[in-house]
């Protein structure tokens, strides 16, 4: 039977139970609040002996025969005769009221730009559906859902990135979250001390450098050490459900005898630092029984040991050397065809297996990155072999970037709830009401972009310079007229326009960063030009970690471009070129 919510001028009511939770009476007035906008009628709570068709949020379900059993993020929309009933977890039940409000036409693109429909009526198909994410742990790090948490709940993401508060669910909360071994046992404290205690390079020498730095995780002495740590910070941070006991960020496998005859024994660098984590594990498990204890596959430890990681153990597999312009799967590169391998070969080991993956390029994050195509089949291949979390390191800068970064924070955290989501129509109807009459020609670019860069051949970084083939001269020419086609269609709508400009900065910044990087002369007047649109749309870094002021004087002095390369250089007054 179909449910009626708003006919004929009559509205249904919503119902919540007397004891609902925080989440349920949020959700409550969350669905209230879009009807209202959507009718202009009220949508009153009903009372104890209402006994028309209702709404039925959480606890209230049950009156009507739904109840509710699962995880945190799950919910049900089940129909009860005229009644609609949405039931779900802490998080799900708030995530089963957007889900109605899209079926009935909303849309939450981006944090400041929303499709609510004005309608003349609104009824639902009779529905008896149970929704669960792909990904238990949902994360991206575009700043939009890391500032505005309420979009994030509409997106559905739960990770360390979005401080979501607990009336609207809470999000996953971690301890260190990365690369923490330097709060675990730091030079700093142990070196003069217990050099042994820190990884041997080739040469024999103990690396001591703060952060340049790795343990010897061989060392029995650890591990007492790392408990007492690890156990000190859970306490002071009860609320942590995951810790991370990781790597620092910093290339170097212990080569002391013992750590290399552990290694050798288990087939592969990861060995000493499973064997590392599992004693941590066991050891606080029945302390902290609801912690997950979480260490990466990185860099020299990405493949999988002979060691199984325990239950309440968590591996993060990082594809941070792969092409990502191809499905992992489908590219011929060595790299990925690695990476392909160990995660089924840590699949294998049953490992809990949580991924870091990369979707912009960190030194030049404006550049097009072709990795539109890559995305589903990467994310369809993360949940085929268990991955159970995703974090997808996105441009972090403070009020974003351009490569369409808000359609790619769409599809992404459509995927991270659903790896078989529908890219195409969400990508048309994000582009087609974003950019208005301008959007036919984004998806074009996209299209040539994709095309361009799988017909060159080009293997693409997450850190590679501007030089590919796909973005050679005659090829920016083209993007640039896809581009110009689509401001000429908005020139009308100042919303739309701006929008399309902000989108164009791209296609600027490679043409200058190319001209730069091949020792051309830079015509000052449109590197002038570009920085001051660039900070006119409200836009910071060009880099992962400097300032555009940075990037402008490393241009004006001919000095090495690539955030880590020049984070030296003053973050001081801009300078006229």
């Amino acid at each position: 039977m179909k449910t009626r919510i708003y006919q004929d001028g009559k509205s249904i009511r919503i119902r919540v139970a007397p004891d609902a939770t925080p989440q349920e009476t949020c959700a409550a007035q969350e669905l209230g609040s879009y009807l209202e906008r959507m009718t202009s009628a009220a949508f009153d709570a009903a009372e104890a002996d209402y006994d028309g068709p209702v709404i039925a949020i959480g606890k209230a379900a049950e009156r009507y025969g739904v109840s509710f059993d699962g995880k945190d993020d799950d919910f049900l929309l089940r129909s009860a005769g005229e009644n609609l009933c949405i039931a779900g977890g802490k998080r799900g039940v708030i995530y089963g009221v957007y889900e109605v409000l899209e079926r009935l036409g909303c849309r939450f693109f981006t944090a400041t730009c929303e499709k609510v429909p004005f309608v003349d009526e609104l009824v639902l198909e009779e529905l008896d559906e149970a929704h669960s994410p792909d990904f238990i742990y949902r994360e991206h790090n575009y700043y939009e859902p890391r500032v505005y948490t309420k979009f994030a709940v509409k997106s559905r993401l739960n990770g360390q990135q979005h401080p979501i508060s607990e009336k609207y669910g809470g999000h996953i909360q971690y301890s260190w979250f990365v690369h923490s071994f330097e709060n675990i046992v730091s030079p700093e404290e142990y070196g003069e001390t217990h050099p042994e205690y820190f990884a041997m390079d080739k040469e024999g020498v103990r690396m001591l450098t703060p952060y340049k730095n790795q343990l010897c995780l061989s060392n029995p002495e650890l591990v007492p050490i790392a408990v007492a740590a690890v156990r000190k910070n859970l306490t002071e941070h009860p609320e942590a459900e995951i810790v991370s006991i990781s790597q620092n960020d910093w290339s170097l496998d212990c080569q002391c005898p013992e750590c290399r005859r552990i290694n050798e024994e288990e087939g592969a660098s990861s060995g000493t630092l499973i064997r590392f984590v599992n004693a941590i594990a066991e050891e606080l498990e029945p302390e902290f029984p609801r912690v997950t204890f979480d260490t990466l596959a990185y860099q020299y430890t990405r493949s999988a040991p002979k060691v199984r990681p325990r239950h309440n153990v968590c591996v993060r597999l990082c594809s941070i050397e792969c092409c990502f312009a191809h499905a992992f799967e489908e590219c011929s590169r060595e790299r990925n065809m690695a990476f392909v391998k160990d995660i089924r070969d840590w699949h294998g080991t049953g490992a809990q297996l949580y991924i870091w993956d990369y979707t912009t390029c960190f030194n030049y994050y404006p550049t097009p990155h072709p990795n539109w195509r890559s995305l589903q089949p990467n994310m369809r291949l993360f949940r085929e072999n268990g991955a159970k979390g995703v974090f997808e390191q996105a441009c972090g800068a403070l009020r974003g970037s351009t490569d369409l970064n808000e359609l790619r924070a769409y599809l992404i955290s459509k995927l991270l709830w659903d790896a078989d989501a529908d890219v195409d129509r969400h990508m048309e109807e994000f582009t087609d009401y974003y950019y208005g009459e301008g959007g036919k020609y984004i998806r074009q670019y996209i299209r040539l972009l994709c095309d361009t860069a799988r017909k060159e051949d080009d293997h693409v970084g997450f850190n590679d310079k501007p030089l590919h083939r796909f973005l050679d001269e005659a090829y920016l020419d083209q993007y640039d007229s896809l581009l110009s086609q689509a401001r000429e269609a908005v020139k009308d709508d100042a919303i739309r326009l701006w929008r399309v400009e902000k989108a164009r900065l791209s296609i600027r910044y490679v043409r200058l960063m190319r001209g730069f990087l091949l020792k051309q002369e830079l015509p000052k007047e449109e590197l002038n030009r570009f920085f001051a649109d660039w900070e006119s749309f409200g836009l910071t870094r060009m880099e992962e970690w400097c300032s555009p002021n940075t990037t402008r004087k490393a241009l004006l002095r001919g000095k090495p471009v690539g955030a880590q390369l020049y984070s030296y250089w003053a973050d001081e007054g801009p300078e006229e070129l």
